[in-house]
């Protein structure tokens, strides 16, 4: 069962068989049938308990056991009405057409008369209008439309006419279209419509009338620059608005049928393919508000096929939008919106939006409670890119929304709503006019009353910001820490941990909080690899990179023996970048300082693992190992010997293992041993003056003091053996 306005469409299956001589079925059909149940007396105060029992007693196609489901359907329906009154009105339905002016008739058609009416459409024009409006009366109501198509003559004869003469006569062929629009109201009859070629008629059509349309702007034009015509113009142009509303009458119910017809996604193709949409985005620029509801309804169907999309963004679409945003047509500014946020998933069609000034367009319909929730679908999708989040800055967009986050109370945030602050929020213009009077302050209680981890989210993106954004937080600074314990949600935890890893402020007394909020247990717990999930053991870590910048915090974390656990979860998740960078940079501000340098260097394998990374695939590993061990370097000798010799061979690297490849070869040439018959591979490499080239060389490579300068490792690394000119 479903429901269609006021009526309930019972579907069900009679099934028909013929028994053999004994009994035994011979020859079975089924056959699937429907039911219309009409609710003339549903209405807004109507007990739909009682109206339910009342279905299910004089329909015996509907089971007792399905009562309490009628009733459900019913509520639907009737609160379903309730609400299309108030916001929809369905713009597509055969009895809305009427005959426009001009061709209004006085005279009633009947059924019975039918074959008269086809007789009229052999005539000349007038009559063939006459004869073509007496039937749409009949089409109009769909009881009519079966024993129309019992005719076998009518619809062959309209097909004939509007093909033959729809040049001649606008009103003629509107007329005849509206007929067949009828029929394809109801998609039972599209085959009937696409048998005459109906569809591939209006393509035509609404091709020759868009040719018609831009010769009557030229002609205006040229004889408004003339001043010799200007009374000659006048009279043009009140001939002009005569025509004009007679052609937008027929592409709104060619447009009307196509679009119908569009429900099949193979005519839909071929509709591409004759360039419905450069037609319909042509269409556009026109004023009346019922072609402009057709003509984007069209649109927003196509738009969910990316080369129609493709199409869009090719004739500039979203430009021509934006003369309907806003407008007082309301339908059709809903429509158009729901348009835009089919587009608004390209980023190219996004960043069109931007430049048609979209941004203060969309903000300024918050304040609507009929199109808020697209607008802001919209304006998320637009904040998704970075280059776009500052011009939100410049509109009245955050307020609303802040107040609109405020006015909740202890209600759940629309997703949409937060979602877009939290875009916002990750921009410095606009998280200064949110943190702006007490918006942080309300932020943070709702935050931390209401455990909301996506307000959290906003938060935390707030506090990435340098400068007095950033300085907001020290009053809330406890309230964050109070939260970082085992009994609370991790996915809050981690936004919590997030937030305090942003707060680097140099007022900010992390020794005391650290104490105060015993977190240093907390931490350390939380590093062992499976103690939590990824998300959360990672802001660990990058909270203790936090912390560690303090020198007094630094020296509290390493004698709680924190680093062993850092080692340990750097062996586990050696595979994952962000975990190794983030690792690595607690190491550089344990070596930073003097009171926990030692215990890096001497106490620890940090730095072995440190001269492992220095050459890894990641550029920020490497910067954060070069910085280190640069440190590491200054202050122990034996680590800075270790350093220099994994550098070198690094930078020799293939220098050497050709040196390492003449070791094996059969001739054995002495030169390749030292003195004593060792070979060079088992002494220290910075200790081999015979591999260098003497500073006499006299190529000039190597400088006076026999050092290898960097440019020549690297030059040297370049080039492709056998081609330096050297030869060994």
């Amino acid at each position: 069962m479903s429901v269609n306005l006021k009526a309930l469409v019972v579907h069900y299956e009679v099934e028909a068989t013929i028994l053999g001589e004994l009994g035994d079925p011979m020859v079975g059909e089924r056959k699937e049938c429907q039911k219309i149940v009409r609710l003339r007396s549903l209405n807004a105060n109507t007990d739909t308990s009682s109206l339910a029992r009342k279905v299910v007693e004089e329909c015996r196609l509907i089971h007792p056991s399905k009562l309490r489901e009628v009733e459900q359907l019913l509520f639907y329906l009737q609160n379903r009405k309730q609400s299309n009154d108030n916001q929809e009105k369905k713009h597509i339905s055969p009895r809305d057409f009427k005959p426009y002016t001009g061709v209004e008739l006085d005279e009633e058609a009947s059924i019975g008369s039918i074959d008269e009416y086809i007789e009229l459409l052999y005539e000349d024009i007038q009559d063939k209008i006459r004869g073509a409006t007496l039937i749409f009366q009949l089409a109009r109501n769909p009881d009519n439309l079966e024993e129309l198509i019992q005719n076998e003559t009518v619809l062959g004869a309209l097909a004939r006419v509007l093909r033959e003469d729809w040049k001649q006569s606008v009103d003629l062929a509107t007329t005849i279209i509206y007929v067949f629009f009828c029929f394809s109201s109801f998609s039972q009859f599209h085959g009937l419509v696409t048998h005459f070629k109906i569809g591939a008629l209006c393509m035509n059509i609404i091709e020759h009338e868009l040719k018609r349309y831009d010769l009557w702007q030229d002609e205006l034009q040229k004889k408004k620059k003339n001043q010799n015509l200007k009374k000659e113009h006048e009279k043009s142009l009140r001939k002009y608005q005569s025509l004009l509303i007679k052609q937008e009458q027929l592409l709104r119910v060619a447009l009307c049928l196509l679009l119908n017809l569009a429900e099949d996604t193979r005519t839909e193709l071929k509709m591409r393919n004759r360039n419905i949409v450069h037609m319909l985005v042509r269409l556009l620029d026109r004023e009346d508000g019922d072609l402009l509801l057709m003509v984007v309804s069209f649109l927003k169907k196509l738009s969910i096929f990316l080369e129609n999309k493709n199409d869009m963004a090719e004739t500039l679409a979203v430009e021509k939008l934006a003369q309907l945003v806003p407008c007082e047509h309301e339908e059709l500014l809903s429509t158009t919106l729901r348009l835009l946020l089919n587009l608004s998933f390209d980023t190219s069609l996004r960043s069109q939006m931007v430049r048609a000034s979209f941004v203060p367009k969309l903000s300024s319909l918050l304040a609507d409670d009929g199109q808020r929730q697209l607008s802001m679908c919209i304006l998320y999708h637009i904040s998704m890119d970075d280059r776009f989040k500052s011009m939100f800055a410049d509109t009245d967009c955050i307020p609303q929304l802040m107040k609109m986050v405020f006015d909740r109370g202890e209600e759940k945030i629309d997703v949409e709503l937060i979602s877009l602050c939290i875009n916002l929020a990750a921009n410095k213009s606009n998280a200064q006019v949110m943190c702006e009077g007490t918006g942080l302050k309300m932020l943070m209680k709702r935050a931390v009353k209401l455990k909301d981890v996506l307000v959290m989210k906003m938060i935390r993106n707030l506090s990435q910001h340098n400068g007095p954004t950033k300085s907001l937080f020290l009053d809330h600074v406890g309230d964050l820490a109070a939260q970082i314990s085992e009994q609370e949600a991790e996915e809050f935890v981690i936004e919590c941990l997030g937030t305090l890893a942003n707060l680097t402020i140099p007022d900010l007394d992390w020794e005391l909080v650290l104490k105060e909020y015993n977190l240093v247990p907390y931490l350390k717990n939380r590093l062992k690899p499976g103690s939590a999930e990824d998300d959360l053991i990672l802001e660990v870590v990058i909270m203790i990179g936090t912390v560690s910048t303090d020198d007094s915090c630094a020296a509290m974390l390493a004698k709680s023996g924190i680093i062993p656990a850092l080692i340990v979860l750097l062996n586990a998740k050696q595979e994952d970048d962000e975990f190794v960078c983030q690792i690595l940079y607690v190491f550089y501000q344990m070596v930073f300082h003097e009171a926990t340098r030692d215990v890096i260097i001497k106490d620890t394998q940090a730095p072995a693992y440190l001269i492992d990374l220095m050459h890894d695939n990641n550029a920020e590993i490497r910067k954060v190992c070069d910085n280190t061990l640069d440190i590491i370097a200054e202050c122990d000798e034996e680590w800075r010997n270790k350093i220099r010799t994994e550098k070198f061979r690094w930078y020799n690297g293939q220098w050497l293992e050709m040196v390492e490849n003449r070791q094996m070869d059969e001739t054995g040439e002495p030169f390749l041993y030292g003195e004593d018959g060792e070979s060079f591979g088992n002494r220290d490499l910075l200790e081999r003056p015979d591999l260098f080239y003497s500073p006499g060389a006299e190529d000039g490579i190597i400088s006076v003091d026999g050092a290898i300068s960097p440019e020549f490792c690297m030059d040297f690394q370049s080039r492709e053996l056998g081609q330096t000119g050297y030869r060994y």
